[in-house]
């Protein structure tokens, strides 16, 4: 019996010393979390749950360049094992690694909605930075449904909802074909760690940031550096710029003025606890060609505040950059101040348009289109951070903030952006970074978009009754030069592409009529494939003296002079004819089939001459250049035998006197 006894307490104490020892890593889990160490946390909440050895946490860091917002949860009390799993959860969020976050989440948003409130929030996140766009509505909206509190969370679930509508509607939009999008070289430029924040120097050439470990000294891994990349096709080739850096202090995301001797760079610094102060300093390059020590912005650096990824515009007259600064929006807002001299003027914050309740970042002006590009997470996107833009000057007013979409954005962060577009289209020419191809980090990538042919399409007509006009020639001119020469189709019809719409004279002449010629103007939405020109029509060419001509599509009532509404758009074309022709005089002459008496017939056709006349004066037609005269039946044209024949004796002409 003893034995059993000693047997029993050794097995309990054995069986206690485990437990102590796996209640150790949760410990040891909990307090790497609170310090943002957020891949030893997930190592060791996994290892408490049993599973860290079956599992490969990878080499998950959080300082290899993440530029989200880090928010420190503690684990929940009460059950163990529902504090391991939800703090497994929020670390691999922290470190983008949703794949491995999601079945953790999927468990926890199981559990008491009080102890674990954003446990299904969270999970909808990450369904959606899984791509799982359905389920990730499902779960906001159920968060919604269950979470009564009216907060910062409620109206990003919310706008989250929005963004997954937005999403849908972005990865079926009819020109995806017309993007590609490239990670770059990923032996040089997008080496292990973060490559963000590309700045164009050349034709070949960019500075950007990156935590990437030199050579063999891993004492500075995960510290950011300035260097420069020479591009040449899928390859580069890539050298630190020598700028004097403190040890432990990150230096990158900078700007170049126009005359290659200043650059404006971050640095920053984070804390045990995950917090950074950053600040903007300025660099001169020295007449032997290096590099001088940074010094502090002044101008720019408020006390309390962080101030970083400044931009510099090709003209060296603004530097624009990201301030988190009191007299703004909310979080991080762009801000502007002037250059004059080499010194940087009074910080101004570029307003409401641009700027959000939320963060708005990196930005980059496009002089060409006269567009600026910054990241926001704080409006309708793909989710994280999303490039958006607005047209407008600097220090002026700013068109309306479209975001670039997809596959520009992604639903992960996109953050940084440099073009060498065209005015027309800023997006045949771009580098810019995301975090799309990446569980931790930043990578840089380039990004082309074609533009397709414009289609212009119109029609030449008759300027009489919009009677089509078939065969006419077209010639288009773009600056004074013909781009096009053209002949309209049965139904009248014409088109021609341009590569870009631009305004464009459209001239068409056809034998009869009058050329003519219409001005198209640039569509409002430049965007669009086809633009529909309005109706070109042609006047008919005046007869010579002494033709006579048949007015067409003449209508009276049976037996009457009075004119019908029928006849009136014929009368209106003659008018016009007279109008446009001033020094013409005209008879007009009435003529009637056999039918009646020969002086009721020449009473007919005198009467209805005369309403004719009368009806060319009400249109303004001055009477003293208009005669009239009725012929009755004494000039057929053809037989009185036949109700064909006939028809075309009934009939008025006008007969031009001079011109």
């Amino acid at each position: 019996m003893k034995k059993i006894f000693l047997s029993a307490a050794i097995l309990m104490g054995a069986t206690y010393a485990q437990s102590q020892y796996v209640y150790n890593y949760l410990k040891a889990a909990n307090n790497y979390y609170k310090k943002s160490d957020y891949a030893s946390a997930a190592k060791y909440y996994e290892m408490y749950l049993g599973i860290g050895a079956k599992s490969k946490t990878g080499n998950y860091d959080p300082y290899a360049g993440n530029t989200q917002s880090k928010t420190n949860t503690k684990a929940a009390g009460g059950d163990t094992h529902q504090q391991a799993v939800y703090g497994a959860a929020e670390s691999y969020r922290q470190l983008n690694n949703y794949a491995k976050a999601e079945n953790f989440y999927q468990e926890a948003s199981g559990y008491s909605a009080a102890q674990y409130p954003l446990a299904k929030y969270q999970y909808a996140v990450t369904l959606r930075s899984l791509g799982k766009y359905e389920d990730a509505q499902k779960a906001f909206t159920e968060f919604l449904s269950a979470y009564k509190t009216e907060d910062a969370y409620t109206k990003a679930a919310k706008r989250e909802i929005e963004n997954l509508q937005f999403i849908q509607q972005q990865l079926h939009k009819k020109d995806l074909s017309l993007y590609t999008v490239k990670k770059q070289d990923t032996v040089n430029v997008n080496t292990p760690g973060a490559n963000y924040a590309p700045v164009l120097t050349g034709n070949n050439t960019m500075i950007f940031t990156s935590t990437r470990i030199d050579g063999n000294d891993k004492s500075a891994a995960y510290i950011n550096h300035l260097y420069e990349a020479t591009v040449n096709g899928d390859a580069a080739t890539v050298s630190k710029i020598d700028i004097a850096q403190p040890e432990g202090v990150h230096q990158g995301v900078a700007a170049i003025t126009p005359d290659g001797k200043t650059i404006y760079l971050t640095r920053w610094t984070m804390t045990k606890e995950g917090k950074k102060t950053a600040a903007l300093y300025q660099t001169t390059k020295t007449d032997a060609g290096a590099w001088s020590e940074p010094t502090a912005l002044e101008a720019i650096n408020a006390a309390g505040s962080n101030n970083q990824q400044p931009f510099v515009t090709v003209d060296g007259k603004f530097i624009l950059f990201a301030s988190d600064r009191s007299g703004g929006q909310g979080g991080f807002d762009i801000w502007f101040a002037p250059i004059a001299d080499g010194k940087v003027g009074e910080p101004v914050n570029m307003g409401s348009t641009i700027n959000s309740a939320a963060d708005e970042q990196a930005p980059y002006y496009h002089t060409a289109s006269q567009t600026l590009v910054f990241s926001s997470n704080g409006r309708v996107g793909m989710g994280g951070f999303d490039l958006y833009q607005t047209k407008g000057s600097i220090a002026g007013n700013w068109g309306a903030v479209k975001n670039l979409g997809y596959p520009v954005n992604s639903e992960k962060d996109d953050i940084y952006f440099a073009s060498k577009g065209t005015t027309k289209n800023m997006l045949s020419d771009v580098v810019f970074s995301s975090d799309r191809a990446s569980e931790c980090c930043l990578d840089m990538f380039s990004l082309q978009k074609q533009t397709p042919a414009k289609k212009i399409a119109g029609k030449v007509i008759a300027c009489d009754g919009n009677t089509p006009l078939a065969g006419a020639k077209v010639q288009v001119l773009a600056d004074n030069k013909v781009i096009a020469d053209l002949s309209t189709g049965a139904d009248g019809s014409y088109s021609f592409t341009m590569d870009e719409y631009q305004p464009v004279k459209v001239s068409a002449s056809t034998e009869g009529y009058q050329s003519n010629t219409l001005g198209i103007a640039t569509p409002q939405d430049e965007e669009m494939e086809m633009m529909n020109a309005p109706a070109l029509c042609l006047v008919k060419v005046a007869p010579a003296v002494g033709e006579t001509v048949v007015v067409d599509h003449m209508y009276y009532a049976i037996n009457k002079a009075i004119i019908l509404d029928e006849s009136k758009p014929a009368l209106d074309h003659l008018a016009q004819m007279l109008i446009d022709n001033p020094g013409m005089s005209i008879e007009i002459d009435g003529h009637t089939d056999n039918v009646g008496t020969k002086a009721y017939n020449q009473k007919l056709s005198t009467a209805r001459a005369k309403n004719v006349v009368d009806y060319l004066v009400s249109k303004g037609v001055d009477a003293k250049r208009l005669q009239y005269k009725g012929y009755g039946d004494t000039k057929p044209l053809d037989t009185n035998d036949t109700e064909e024949g006939r028809a075309k004796n009934r009939r008025t002409e006008f007969k031009v006197l001079n011109k």
